[in-house]
């Protein structure tokens, strides 16, 4: 079942042309990282699914209903977004930060809202001590956890996540991806995850998109990506991931992310 859909997309800033006849059709709790160069269209992908985006041409879907036919603010509900940094609101408290939006939704029901907070605190790995503690007291790597326990305190059906662990340490970077794989395992969540790093791809995904100028190179689970790429441009991805690995072309699959495939 295809909850996520674009149907001949087609998106330009001015008369530079971002996104050109694209197609893709993403199913239900799918977790498709997509990777490419810069400029190739991935954020603006990204952002034509909770509407921050309109294509010029074409059609987005989401849940079956036109994007352009939609109330955008009843369509963003459904919809948790995490951004490289954690852009919270600095004169709120963690607390405060991942209660904004189930305030929205739950109006009086403060029981609710603060069930949801101890929830996702708990599954995103923040101490209940950091409750009362501002975004300018924490540690990037726990900025980083606020950011997505408050994308996902709405308990959205889709996740939409643009280099969220760009900005942090390896190590930290590394505790990030296993905590975004338990989620994604345990909540069934479909979640879009923009990444400039082959080796995040292929080690979160389960499907990745890779595109370049604009168009799809290959749309594929991360053993085809490996072992079967489409394009030449695929192909110097996962060669620049063999070189990382210091692996031959035989023993690719043994990388850190040949758990994910």
């Amino acid at each position: 079942m295809s909850i996520i859909e674009f149907k001949n997309v087609r998106m330009a800033y001015g008369e530079k042309v971002v996104v050109e006849n694209f197609n893709l059709s993403i199913e239900k709790g799918e977790f498709v990282t997509i990777i490419g160069s810069s400029g190739c269209g991935k954020t603006t992908i990204l952002k034509m699914v909770n509407g921050l985006v309109r294509p010029v041409d074409g059609n987005v879907l989401v849940e079956g209903r036109d994007t352009r036919e939609t109330d955008l603010t009843m369509l963003r509900r459904n919809i948790g977004y995490a951004i490289q940094g954690s852009v919270l609101f600095p004169h709120m408290t963690v607390e405060k930060n991942i209660a904004y939006v189930p305030n929205l939704l739950n109006k009086r029901d403060k029981k609710r809202t603060e069930q949801a907070v101890e929830k996702w605190m708990n599954i995103v790995g923040l101490e209940d001590s950091l409750r009362s503690r501002f975004p300018s007291e924490l540690s990037g790597g726990q900025q980083q956890r606020v950011g997505i326990a408050r994308a996902l305190a709405a308990s959205p059906d889709i996740l939409l996540m643009d280099e969220p662990f760009g900005a942090v340490d390896e190590i930290t970077r590394g505790s990030l991806q296993e905590e975004i794989s338990r989620i994604h395992r345990e909540t069934g969540i479909t979640v879009l995850f923009v990444t400039h790093d082959i080796g995040e791809a292929l080690k979160l995904g389960t499907k990745v998109l890779v595109m370049d100028g604009g168009s799809i190179q290959q749309f594929a689970p991360p053993r085809e990506i490996l072992h079967a790429p489409a394009t030449d441009y695929v192909r110097k991805l996962v060669e620049k991931e063999r070189r990382r690995c210091h692996l031959p072309e035989e023993k690719l699959g043994d990388c850190e992310y040949s758990g994910a495939i």
